[in-house]
């Protein structure tokens, strides 16, 4: 296993999102909800994680769920929220946000050329829907190319603007691993399917 993280300054240039959408408040619930589709959270939860009033947060999260963009359930006398993964505009948000995260990218222009790659997961913040200027990976497969995954790492943080860290395992490795991995910070982005 290999974990490393680069420590470059990202770019400063306008994030895609904040040029589209002024609320903060409203970015934050999309990554929330649609980096992570299972993500689930209530209101006075949110506020905490966010570090806003009940107040900021309340009439968002009712124009989403008004537009059927989010569902909700009741857990004892909380009302617990999640994205609808059955609206029309699920998959293209789903995009959108991963293209903010710089995930994307980042896939296009590493996982394809290390070796043998089986499996990428997002792990740490972002993976549960919280903003970071931190992109966390764990890679799993063999044969990887490591001095090629650096080069490659280093290029992709500038294109993406996050620092990005990441943990390379073996397929045996990662089984080994895996019941220890926090499952709510664990999030599978890529998956070789031949």
């Amino acid at each position: 296993m290999l974990l490393t993280t680069k420590h470059q300054t990202p770019n400063t240039k306008p994030q895609m999102l904040e040029a589209l959408i002024t609320s903060k408040t409203r970015i934050k619930l999309m990554l929330k909800f649609f980096l992570n589709s299972t993500s689930t959270s209530y209101l006075r939860g949110l506020a905490s994680e966010f570090g806003e009033s009940t107040n900021s947060v309340r009439p968002e999260l009712n124009r989403f769920e008004e537009a059927g963009l989010l569902t909700s359930s009741t857990d004892g006398m909380k009302k617990v929220f999640k994205a609808n993964t059955r609206h029309p505009l699920f998959s293209d948000i789903n995009r959108l946000v991963r293209k903010y995260v710089g995930m994307d990218e980042l896939i296009d222009n590493v996982i394809g050329n290390l070796g043998d790659p089986k499996e990428v997961y997002l792990i740490g913040d972002l993976a549960r829907g919280i903003d970071s200027p931190d992109l966390n990976m764990i890679i799993v497969g063999e044969d990887i190319d490591l001095s090629y995954l650096e080069t490659l790492v280093a290029k992709a943080q500038k294109i993406i603007s996050r620092k990005i860290g990441y943990a390379v395992f073996t397929t045996d490795e990662f089984n080994l691993q895996y019941p220890h991995i926090n499952q709510e910070k664990l999030l599978p982005v890529w998956k070789n399917t031949d």
